[in-house]
């Protein structure tokens, strides 16, 4: 009877995108992107309103095509991959139940049926909604259906999760609960890609720090440096709380 061999899956990482920019209808979205996005702690994209920030999470995640220029996953220049999953900024809850709307995610993966109880009870006690496992998830605050939405991506058990603005509009106490999950997810191995406007939040959990501005990535280095000594003067004017223009 011949052996099945267990294959471990295609890793996602590292994402290289080599020199890719986005044009749509005349207008240059992303320009010019080369970034290698590694395993390791999060690593946060900062820089003013419509810097591009979202649509390099969206082409990391595979949601957008270069126009020019490549993106690889893994060493692979393919979107065939699952390992990855992202977070908007206003997730759409599903009409139905706390609890239902992790079971629906669980029901697009790989676990077997039998044992999606579990996992959904292991994962709304993640995200500190397990009391709130049958309540209609459209009746939850702005911070509770944040969490529940990462409950959701992390049902997919990714390898690398996207974060779009996750704490926007939050009160400080929401704030601290979804950074909370982010450090717990990022400690566990996942590789966390965050866009924020928020710079105490960026020096709270990035490891590294993109820098945009007009679609272009204007610095990258290590939290520590880039705060204390960014290179570039648009850098140094956000960071001094200037407008960057």
């Amino acid at each position: 009877m011949p052996v099945e061999i267990m294959r471990a899956p295609p890793s996602e990482l590292p994402i290289t995108i080599a020199d890719a920019s986005v044009r749509s209808g005349g207008v240059t979205i992303l320009e010019g992107i080369s970034l290698v996005l590694a395993p390791g702690a999060p690593t946060v994209l900062i820089g003013p309103n419509g810097s591009g920030k979202s649509s390099l999470l969206r082409l990391a995640m595979g949601l957008l095509a270069p126009t020019s220029g490549r993106i690889m996953w893994g060493g692979r220049g393919t979107t065939a991959g699952d390992r990855r999953a992202i977070v908007f900024q206003r997730p759409v809850m599903l009409r139905r139940s706390v609890a239902a709307n992790v079971a629906f995610a669980l029901g697009r993966g790989m676990l077997a049926r039998r044992a999606h109880a579990d996992r959904v009870a292991e994962l709304l006690d993640l995200v500190g909604l397990s009391a709130l496992g049958a309540r209609p998830a459209r009746r939850l605050s702005g911070g509770e259906q944040q969490r529940l939405a990462l409950a959701r991506a992390l049902a997919r058990n990714p390898e690398v999760l996207f974060l779009d603005e996750p704490t926007a509009n939050l009160d400080p106490a929401a704030t601290k609960a979804v950074e909370d999950i982010i450090v717990r997810v990022a400690a566990a191995g996942v590789k966390i890609v965050l866009a924020t406007h928020d710079l105490g939040e960026a020096r709270r959990l990035a490891g590294d720090v993109v820098f945009m501005v007009k679609g272009r990535v204007r610095e990258s280095a290590p939290a520590k440096s880039f705060f204390a000594d960014p290179t570039t003067r648009e850098a140094q004017a956000f960071l001094s709380g200037d407008l960057v223009i």
